[in-house]
């Protein structure tokens, strides 16, 4: 689950994580009030939507309007926030869509003598957390682990001990950052980590992470993602979510109980089993294709599951074709062939439907789709079916 950078900021604030002072609104009014709130000769007016690059994005139709901007007086900032407010910010992680931005956060401006970057990810293959920090802050960091990676500098810290002093200076050194910075760097990065553990973080993220003349650290921006597994331990955290921010089709197919990601293809996708799923994409895409989704109805997936997953991929207008792949195990193929049925009725396929069977009581299940009157391309193995919908789907 992703939130805000404001939602981010309250949590690192209350771990006592210094941020800036700020104020989110939702209306120009409110943001010049803000202004004249915060006090300063300089604030910034920050649009709030699930995506990164806003500094360098632009309203849709309106590029001379960016994302973030600073403004000198509350005139300023109502007219920015009056910009922004309603209106499609399209960054490089939105894709020309873009997302409407519905609140802007007013924060006040500060003195900067350095940006830096840091970052907390999970690492797998170490199995604990990691610490990430680089000299360059404020450009995306994946350009920096392609063009220059010698510019990152790790350090993973166990989950229930945290990070140790000596690793938070051991990172402040590669930063070059002076002896009068440790005072703030030490508990900027050990509170950050807490946080990352307690709260069940996914990501979290802070670029730019400054340094003030005086040699403090302060999280200029700062991004958070949670697990959505132990959500269940948070009910705080999951009152944050912001059901605006994301796909329709995703929050409809989590409603039903189903594991759905979209995608940019034109094959729809129904599979059962994870595994299962992303090797019939990646076949798919072997063959020529796109695949427009992950699906995954599990292995326990009943009629009304399999109906409501044909509502969702046929509810994308840019699916040509589907591609059912199912391995009977705990799922059998007679299930799946009735579901198909049931669901040729009540929501009617309008484009082509390839359909490869496995497994238990397969023989049965194919015979169940052989004697209905539903158009199915039948498939002997995955390839043959890769081979089909690619070339059903044009």
């Amino acid at each position: 689950m992703k939130i805000h950078e404001y939602q981010a900021k309250q949590i690192l604030r209350d771990a006592g994580v210094a941020v800036p002072r700020s104020v989110v609104v939702e209306t120009a009014e409110e943001a010049a009030a803000a202004f004249e709130e915060l006090g300063g000769p300089l604030a910034v007016v920050k649009a709030q939507i699930h995506a990164g690059g806003r500094g360098k994005g632009t309203v849709k139709d309106h590029p001379d309007q960016r994302g973030v901007q600073l403004v000198r007086s509350g005139g300023e900032a109502a007219t920015v926030a009056g910009n922004l407010l309603g209106r499609l910010l399209v960054t490089i992680q939105t894709g020309p869509a873009g997302k409407t931005v519905q609140k802007v956060l007013v924060e006040e401006g500060c003195q900067i003598a350095r940006e830096l970057y840091l970052g907390i990810v999970v690492d797998r293959a170490r199995t604990r957390p990691v610490l990430m920090v680089s000299s360059e802050g404020g450009v995306e960091i994946e350009e920096v682990a392609a063009q220059t990676p010698e510019k990152i500098f790790y350090e993973p810290f166990d989950p229930q001990a945290g990070l140790d002093a000596y690793q938070a200076r051991k990172l402040a050194a590669r930063l070059r950052l002076p002896p009068g910075s440790l005072r703030s760097a030490v508990p900027f990065m050990q509170r950050l980590c807490r946080v990352f553990v307690d709260q069940d973080c996914s990501l979290a993220e802070i670029n730019p992470l400054v340094v003030s003349p005086a040699g403090d650290l302060l999280a200029l921006d700062a991004k958070m993602t949670f697990d959505d597994n132990a959500l269940y331990r948070h009910a705080d955290l999951a009152a944050l979510r912001d059901l605006s921010e994301e796909e329709p089709a995703e929050l409809q197919a989590a409603d039903a109980g189903l594991s759905y990601v979209k995608l940019d293809g034109n094959i729809g996708c129904l599979v059962n089993g994870a595994g299962l799923a992303m090797s019939t994409m990646d076949i798919i895409k072997l063959h020529g294709g796109e695949p427009a989704n992950f699906l995954d109805v599990g292995g326990g997936a009943n009629v009304e599951q399999v109906t409501e997953a044909f509502r969702i991929l046929l509810g994308d207008a840019h699916v040509k074709a589907v591609l059912v792949n199912i391995f009977g195990g705990i799922m059998r193929c007679t299930t799946i062939a009735n579901a198909l049925i049931e669901a040729a009725r009540q929501v009617g396929f309008s484009v082509p439907l390839v359909v490869r069977l496995e497994g238990t009581e397969v023989e049965e299940g194919r015979q169940i789709l052989a004697d209905s009157d539903v158009a199915i391309v039948a498939a002997k193995d995955l390839t043959d079916a890769a081979q089909k919908v690619v070339a059903a789907a044009g």
